[in-house]
């Protein structure tokens, strides 16, 4: 498989490329990361000299680059990890939360359909789901629990997780979405 992963830089982006390229030697990875505040080329220091991967410098709301890289490159899925995160710096720009979270997900999800990329992973967090209440006996979040997100970063990862689902019910975009919970590890900013 050829896989454009966005965020690749990032935390957990870089995790997925470290775990692609080593339980699949026969896949390539184009690793897209506009490298701000959580991303690092030292997260991907490992892969400079694998031919199997390619580093881009670039923002996924940048329509002509993703044009460029899918023109150039037959990628059979786009896995986007690309995102503004933290709760508290969500407080302080909501706008720029808005702008990657969301503007980011819509210039992805219209490169898929013109390019008729097979597979679209949007990577999302529970926090979508708002705060799990304290009591342990209350069931943990499910998949079709109602969307409560209580900050802009929440808020902005719901809209993007909307705005996915919409374009497979409207337009048959292949598209998944996974909802993780309380990642940490090596490479956290």
């Amino acid at each position: 498989m050829k896989l454009l992963v966005t965020g690749a830089a990032g935390f957990i982006g870089s995790h997925f490329v470290d775990l692609t390229l080593q339980a699949h030697p026969e896949d390539q990875v184009i690793g897209l990361d506009k490298l701000t505040y959580a991303g690092s080329l030292d997260n991907l220091a490992q892969h400079r000299q694998d031919g199997r991967f390619r580093f881009v410098r670039g923002d996924i709301c940048d329509r002509a680059l993703l044009a460029s890289l899918l023109e150039n490159t037959q990628v059979d899925c786009i896995v986007n990890f690309a995102a503004e995160s933290h709760v508290d710096r969500s407080l302080d720009s909501p706008d720029l939360f808005l702008q990657t979270n969301v503007q980011g997900v819509c210039a992805l999800l219209d490169m898929v359909n013109r390019f008729r990329v097979p597979r679209f992973h949007q990577v999302s967090t529970d926090e979508v789901y708002g705060q799990l209440p304290l009591d342990p006996s209350t069931p943990p979040f499910r998949e079709d629990s109602p969307l409560r997100p209580s900050n802009p970063y929440a808020a902005s990862k719901a809209a993007a997780d909307l705005l996915a689902l919409s374009y497979f019910r409207c337009f048959a975009t292949p598209v998944t979405i996974t909802r993780s919970a309380n990642n940490y590890g090596p490479r956290q900013v």
